[in-house]
């Protein structure tokens, strides 16, 4: 079985290197744009935190209210990453 799984693997790896070769210059474009994006996913996770655990400790009702509609922000713009 495992001979089988390999063999479909081989092919299609030779169907994706026929279809379009990347050329260096995108690849490492395509590396940089994800780079860039794990990072900014990062940032913006490192945020949500801060802004709950800011939440959790907070008495006054409008300030409250402003991290609420922060964390809305934040949670949409990660959900626009994935």
């Amino acid at each position: 079985m495992a001979k089988g799984w390999e063999s479909k693997s081989v092919e299609e790896q030779q169907s994706l290197a026929s279809q379009s070769p990347i050329s260096e210059a995108d690849r490492a474009r395509l590396s940089q744009e994800h780079k860039e994006k794990v990072r900014t996913q990062h940032a913006l996770q490192l945020n949500r935190v801060r802004v709950q655990q800011q939440l959790e400790k907070c008495s006054n009702d409008r300030y409250r209210e402003m991290l609420q509609q922060e964390l809305n922000f934040l949670d949409a713009e990660i959900k626009k990453l994935n």
